[in-house]
């Protein structure tokens, strides 16, 4: 049965003709006139680490006392804003809890969260460090507290910052005023510029 459906197959196949195949032509480096180095920087891009884009120093810093108020203003912030902001009167539109982090985690949540807050064009947020007053948090809280004192200056989005009031954390926790963003400022201008005619002159 295998033998006949084998002679069968032969017979049936037997006048086919193999198809004739073009001559390959080897390919030299650059012959078909593209830069050879362009697929070399091509390849190198796609294998190496995506560089750093945090701004925020990874060097140590001095941990701060539990109750050491934090305070910072950069020039050219309103004295009425930042007491405002002390005073803990602007709504907090968003928070990032850093309890139990480590620095090196911390560092990286602190500056994904102040980039999206600045890009979705939220002003006053709450930042929550933690005082290190526990035993188990001592060491690793203290030590946040004072990493983050030093990080949000390194930030230039970071306007001013301050020691929250009692309830929302005190001395454990900071208010941070943002710059506006782009957007913002864009949608101020025309809010302002609404119904108002420029004169000719």
């Amino acid at each position: 049965m295998v033998d006949e459906e084998s002679e069968l197959f032969f017979q049936e196949v037997a006048d086919v003709v193999p198809l004739k195949r073009e001559k390959r032509v080897p390919l030299v480096p650059g012959a078909d006139g593209r830069d050879p180095s362009v697929e070399a920087r091509r390849q190198a891009a796609v294998s190496a680490p995506e560089a750093d884009r945090n701004l925020l120093s990874d060097r140590e810093a001095e941990p701060l006392d539990a109750w050491y108020v934090l305070e910072f203003k950069r020039p050219g912030v309103q004295n009425g804003v930042y007491r405002k902001l002390r005073q803990g009167r602007y709504e907090q539109e968003a928070r990032l809890d850093l309890h139990r982090m480590t620095v090196a985690v911390a560092r990286r949540e602190l500056f994904a969260f102040l980039e999206q807050c600045h890009e979705l064009g939220l002003r006053s947020v709450l930042l929550i460090h933690g005082k290190g007053e526990r035993k188990a948090e001592r060491e690793r809280s203290a030590v946040l507290k004072g990493h983050v004192n030093v990080w949000l200056q390194e930030v230039p989005m970071v306007q001013a910052y301050h020691s929250a009031q009692p309830q929302h954390g005190g001395t454990g926790a900071v208010y941070v005023l943002l710059r506006k963003s782009e957007e913002q400022k864009r949608k101020n201008r025309e809010r302002f510029m609404k119904g108002r005619v420029p004169i000719d002159r």
